[in-house]
Formats: structure tokens, sequence, C-alpha cells
């Protein structure tokens, strides 16, 4: 049996990663061949969605940041946790969502990575989140059999950054829900452009902001919509408004209505929106950083993202010729679906009762 930990987990804390886990479980019950257990928190007893799941009371799940961090702290040090999950019962454990609570060293155990911002851009955080990251990446590099990434950009980051061996590596790309996110033929896009991002520095909001200005001087008529958490610093501006959160479905009908999705970030190891909008035939202007290009492939226009210039002339020149995109990105988005996904991580999970107990990472 394969036991999948999502203790971690707060419903209404959004990203790729809890995106990446909820449609992995769903792609699982569909597709998988294997056993499973899903170990959730009291804060989200349904996340199992399909697959048998066991709720675990005795880990003390909190919504807030202090309580997470608590909470994590706490839960190799909790025997009834770990009774809870029935360890001598499992022949392998997947924590995918980067953090292994609890810790565990038997049955032997993957973690999926999806942040290595802290490898590549320090500077984006304070002393003591950095030691923190340090400090919690070598731990799982040290416990983990096993890591899947994302994308070959995130291997090489650990392997070169962390010290990983790359044998101890799997690239499994995400995917994407081609019944939610799908062209529709003869639309009329509108004079929209949007970005659905919180508001992390990495997300490279201001400079999207000046380049906007920029391109509002040829295109006055062009709107841009923010979408995402902390983005209230921004402050007002013309022609941009900010949400909160869109649901899933106007997410759908914003990618095959509007005129471009720009990916300005200065750093991803995935990028699920410029895939979603390829997938819905909407002209993708993305940074040229990262796993993105890797994603995306030749179906979109990258720029420099540390250029408001080169990010303004990329979104003027897919609003003003957008057809090679518009058919490029579905041919492109076909290649990535979740069972594709779902049948990789069972190889993988197949793998580790095999795969050398992990070494240490160089200092």
């Amino acid at each position: 049996m394969i036991g999948i930990s999502l203790l971690t987990l707060v419903p209404g804390v959004f990203g790729g990663s809890a995106v990446y886990a909820s449609e992995l479980i769903r792609a699982l019950a569909r597709v998988g061949e294997l056993d499973y257990r899903v170990f959730v928190p009291t804060l989200a007893p349904d996340a199992g969605d399909g697959l048998p799941t066991t709720t675990v009371t005795a880990y003390r799940a909190r919504a807030s940041l202090p309580g997470r961090l608590a909470a994590m702290s706490l839960a190799s040090f909790r025997p009834a946790v770990l009774r809870e999950l029935g360890l001598d019962r499992l022949d392998a454990i997947h924590f995918p969502l980067t953090v292994m609570v609890p810790r565990v060293e038997r049955p032997p155990s993957v973690t999926t990575v999806h942040d290595v911002l802290h490898l590549v851009h320090p500077r984006f955080f304070s002393p003591p989140e950095l030691a923190y990251r340090k400090l919690a990446y070598r731990r799982l590099a040290r416990a983990s059999r096993l890591v899947i990434v994302p994308s070959e950009h995130a291997g090489e980051v650990l392997a070169e950054r962390l010290g990983l061996e790359p044998e101890r590596i799997r690239v499994i790309p995400h995917g994407v829900d081609h019944d939610r996110f799908w062209p529709e033929e003869g639309r009329v896009r509108e004079p929209l452009l949007f970005y659905p991002a919180d508001g992390y520095r990495h997300k490279n909001h201001d400079r999207l902001l000046e380049a906007f200005s920029l391109v509002r001087r040829t295109k006055p008529e062009l709107r841009l919509l923010l979408i995402g958490r902390d983005l209230e610093r921004l402050g007002a501006a013309p022609g941009v408004e900010i949400r909160t959160r869109v649901s899933s479905e106007e997410l759908a009908e914003l990618y095959r209505s509007a005129a471009a999705l720009v990916f300005p970030s200065l750093h991803e190891v995935f990028g699920l929106p410029p895939l979603e909008a390829m997938a819905c035939g909407c002209p993708v202007a993305a940074a040229r950083s990262g796993s993105v290009p890797e994603v995306c492939g030749e179906a979109a226009r990258y720029f420099d993202p540390t250029s408001v210039e080169e990010i303004a002339a990329a979104v003027l020149d897919v609003v003003e010729h957008p057809e090679e995109l518009e058919a490029g990105g579905p041919a492109r988005a076909r290649g990535f679906s979740w069972e594709t996904c779902a049948r990789a991580h069972e190889e993988v999970y197949r793998q580790l009762p095999e795969a050398g107990a992990p070494g240490r990472p160089r200092p």
C-alpha cells in the first residue's frame, strides 16, 4: 500500500503545489493500479477525493502561519500521529507538498519539490527564512529516497546547488485538465490582459505595471486583470483591476476570452498558468526564466523579465499578432495530462522499495 501525506494542506491557500496535489489524487483514483491511503488534516477531510482516506486527528492542523509551523514541528514528536499513519502497513509514502510531515525513515519515502526559489534568488528571503529553508531542504534531501520535480530545470538546481545525487531525482511534468481548459473556435477575444499570481516579490508585479503603462500608450483600450492574494500594496492604476480570486470556471473563461496571458515571474519550477492558457488557445507572453521555456516550448512569446521595455514589446506583439500562438498553444498543451503524470508517479512508487538509502548532500 502507498501512503500519501497531505497533512500540511490548508484549504484556501492556493498555488501550483495545491493544484498538483489535488489533481494527482483525482488522476490516481481514475487510472491508478496500486492500493492507496491518503492522510489528510482535520482542516481538509475531503482532500482524498476518490481514494481511501484517513483523517489524522492527532495532527494539530492550523490555518495561520504560526499555527502551521507549530503543527509541522510537533508532528514528528507526537507518537499518536505516527500511529494514525500506520507506517508499518505501508510499502512506501509520498509527500506531495514539499514538506515531509511527519519525518519518517521507514517505509521508504519520496517527496515532490515545488520551490527552489531560495537556491536561485536568496535575496527574496530574510535571513531567518533563508536559514529555515536551507535546514528544511537538507533534511528533506537526507530523508527522501527519491525526489520528484516537475521540470528538468528544477532537477538541475537541486543537483547543482543542494548536492542532491541526480540518480535520486525523477522529473515528472504536471498536467492540464483538458475537460476544463479547452479552446473555443471563433471566440472574439476581449482587450484584456491578465496575470494570476499572488503578490510575492519574485512574481514581478511592479515591472508588469510599468510595462502596462507603456503598452497603454499604443493600446489605450487594453485592461489588465491581476488575480491573487496580497496585491493591495500595488494600489490603483489606470486600466488595472485586482481580484483576490476567481473560481475555476471563471479562470477557464478568462483564458478563452482574454487577449493574452502575461507571465513575468522571475522564477518558476513549472508554471501552470501558461500551460492552462495554451490549452485554451490564449496567447502567452512569458518570462524567459526558470522552467517556463521548457514547458511552453515554441508556443509562447518570451521576454527578459527584468526589462520593462521587453515586457511591453512582447505584450504588444502577442496582442497584435496572436494567430500563431492561438494555433500552437493547444497543440503544445496536448502533450501534458494528469493521467500521464499519475502513471509516472506509480512507476516511482514501484521503484521506492528497491531504491537505496539516501546519501548526505554536500555542505
